[in-house]
């Protein structure tokens, strides 16, 4: 039966487990968009902690619209760059990969340095509020739908921070088009409302992030891997589906493959979840096994208490925690030594999700882990 801690290989990197920190808004760069010795100590944590490979929080990657949220970091200039050059020497001392995931915020917009106006493919603002937890902000601003400059600069902003990235040393990157960003939403129907060669059908929906990632693999090289994380769902609108049903993300995941994806990572409420419009009865890591051979990544409410049965229902698929790894930094540690794990508690994320607030309740809660 298959492991959560048999070997990976993921184009050519070998892992030595399948357990994956998921990434996480944290909020905690400078103004600048510069990273932070503290999220130096964040990362290297996880590293020190037994997990084999790292992605990092959503990182914007131009200056213009695609920064989302206040004190987000960013890939965009040679001090951005410099300072995530220290944070992976110091994830890699440990032998440990680490993956940046490049997101462009689209509408789904709360905070920008350089503009106040959001891009996406139409004039549509996300459903519900934005996220206290992510920083107050006063409603959705009005968005303004992409032109010809706009698809020009976006898909520049991702070649150049697949570029600075690579001089960071990082070991690939993430396409984030899952959850509502702009990459997701070109996938929506909601969202995409284009009548042009960029809306209407799935085929016409998906060609955008088709076009990135082929642009982003020949940024990429040879050794750099180059993956994307996909999604129905969103931050506000957890019950959102594609119109066509699982057909839909056949079509993604085919157009993937031909694209040249080294991992899909799939994100849901729940991992076994069975989303899909119309009563398929797959989850969207299973149309990835059955329509591909390329590597998986699956999240979604993955713990100690499924993981087992998880890494055996998805063979070819490297395992994504999120509340998990935050209550537990060294969650592969304790579980193959069998040491009781931490529950999350949320306080640490109050008022908002940043590191200096989490570090606060550790002081407070004599909560710190010191890892070796």
């Amino acid at each position: 039966m298959s492991s959560a801690f048999d070997d990976f290989e993921l184009k050519g990197h070998k892992l030595e487990n399948r357990f994956v920190v998921a990434p996480m808004t944290r909020t905690s760069a400078d103004k600048k968009g510069k990273p932070t010795e503290l999220m130096g100590e964040y990362y290297e944590r996880f590293a020190k902690g037994g997990w084999s490979m790292i992605i990092s929080e959503g990182v914007y990657t131009d200056r213009q619209a695609s920064q989302g949220y206040e004190n987000q970091p960013g890939i965009t200039d040679a001090p951005q760059t410099d300072a995530w050059k220290e944070i992976v020497e110091r994830v890699h001392k440990h032998d440990c990969k680490f993956i940046m995931q490049l997101m462009h915020a689209g509408a789904q917009f709360q905070h920008n340095e350089y503009t106040d106006t959001p891009i996406a493919p139409s004039e549509v603002k996300p459903k519900g509020e934005p996220l206290d937890l992510y920083g107050k902000t006063d409603g959705w601003p009005e968005v303004k739908a992409m032109d010809e400059t706009d698809f020009d600069a976006v898909m520049n902003g991702f070649v150049g921070a697949v570029n600075r990235a690579k001089e960071a040393g990082f070991d690939g990157i993430e396409l984030h088009a899952a959850n509502g960003y702009l990459l997701n939403e070109f996938l929506s129907d909601y969202f995409n409302q284009r009548p042009d060669q960029w809306g209407g059908s799935m085929a016409k929906r998906m060609h955008f992030l088709e076009l990135v990632v082929k642009a982003a693999k020949s940024a990429a090289g040879d050794d750099f891997i180059v993956g994307v994380r996909l999604s129905q769902i969103t931050v506000t609108d957890s019950e959102y589906q594609w119109p066509e049903g699982e057909d839909a993300m056949i079509k993604v995941v085919k157009a993937m493959d031909k694209a040249g994806v080294d991992y899909i990572h799939t994100t849901d409420t729940d991992v076994m979840r069975k989303p899909f419009k119309g009563g398929s009865n797959k989850t969207l890591g299973d149309v990835v096994q059955e329509f591909s051979d390329i590597p998986l990544i699956v999240n979604g409410g993955i713990s100690e208490k499924n993981y087992e049965h998880v890494a055996a229902h998805y063979p070819n698929a490297l395992l994504a925690m999120a509340k998990t790894s935050l209550a537990n930094p060294d969650f592969p540690i304790r579980i193959k030594s069998s040491e009781p794990l931490r529950q999350l508690d949320f306080a640490m994320l109050q008022p908002t999700a940043t590191l200096e607030n989490e570090w606060k309740w550790r002081d407070e809660n004599d909560a710190h882990i010191e890892l070796d």
